[in-house]
């Protein structure tokens, strides 16, 4: 297939018609009819077949397309490389991503300290998970980003800042008074208690997901999400135990739940990544010192 014939497939395949894919790609109809018919002479098969007035795709047609979306993915961010590349770097701003859980105490910390230093440097900021700050790295779409753990990329330089424990957020009236004044939470207590689950593809799901593997089988684990702060709101709410790192804990509210670090103890990095394709500027290797100082205050 011919690019041509592949924009106009994935063109139909998207909307169904050959009107809608003629409006989405700004040609005409005839144009899309034609480029389809030559596309399925080349192949020799059928791509669609006309169902009630609309384009339905064959099994080779649909055994295609997941190639296709691919292909186009990749186009995509070709695309947002070039326009990364070609609006450059202004002068006086600073691009930031952070985790979620890095979004509500310590961002908020660092950007006061990098103020008193750079207070005319823009700095603009998202909350992202931690594939989509790897990929907007890889793409040049942000200066640094901050994580916890995540795997080595030959294209992305990390450097840790330090770690978080990870602890457990309990709703008031959960605890034993022996177990509130024991000052931490043991493994296996959690098998008597709700808990909210962190999905397994995060690092901190995964962290948890080892260490809690004897008892996997005990745990009453009510639900799962993929956000710490969501599970800190469930156990506000009296929902279950949160399991979440420092940054997020410091967050909780004391006449709601107790917080507790777990026995034994369990702690997770909090990371620095930047693009190994170009030096870190002034401003970055100074944001990244205010976050490693508010990571600090923390305690």
């Amino acid at each position: 297939m011919r690019l041509r014939h592949i924009e106009v497939f994935n063109a139909v395949m998207l909307t169904g018609s050959v009107s809608a894919a003629a409006r989405m790609i700004n040609v005409t109809q005839p144009a899309v009819s034609r480029t389809l018919q030559h596309a399925e002479l080349q192949l020799g098969f059928a791509l669609f077949h006309r169902v009630g007035g609309r384009l339905q795709p064959t099994v080779e047609a649909q055994t295609l397309y997941p190639l296709v979306e691919r292909l186009f993915n990749q186009l995509d961010e070709v695309q947002r490389l070039s326009a990364s590349l070609r609006g450059g770097r202004r002068q006086g701003e600073l691009r930031v991503l952070t985790v979620l859980a890095l979004s509500y105490e310590v961002l908020p910390r660092a950007v006061r300290l990098f103020r008193a230093k750079y207070p005319s440097v823009h700095v603009h900021h998202q909350g992202l998970h931690s594939p989509q700050i790897v990929s907007a790295l890889l793409l040049q779409e942000a200066d640094v980003g901050y994580v916890f753990t995540t795997s080595a990329h030959p294209a992305l330089v990390q450097e840790r800042l330090g770690e978080r424990p990870v602890v457990a957020v309990v709703p008031k009236g959960l605890l034993t008074p022996r177990q509130r004044q024991a000052g931490s939470l043991k493994l296996v207590d959690l098998a008597a208690l709700p808990v909210i689950g962190i999905d397994g593809q995060d690092p901190l799901g995964m962290l948890l997901a080892h260490a809690l593997r004897d008892v996997s089988d005990q745990l009453n684990t009510v639900m799962t999400v993929q956000t710490y702060h969501v599970a800190l709101a469930l156990a506000h709410h009296g929902v279950g135990v949160a399991l979440v790192e420092g940054c997020t804990a410091a967050s909780a509210q004391a006449d709601k739940v107790d917080v507790l670090p777990l026995d034994p103890a369990l702690s997770t990095p909090v990371q620095a990544l930047r693009s190994s394709a170009r030096a870190q500027s002034v401003h970055s290797r100074a944001f990244t010192r205010c976050m490693q100082q508010a990571l600090q205050q923390l305690g």
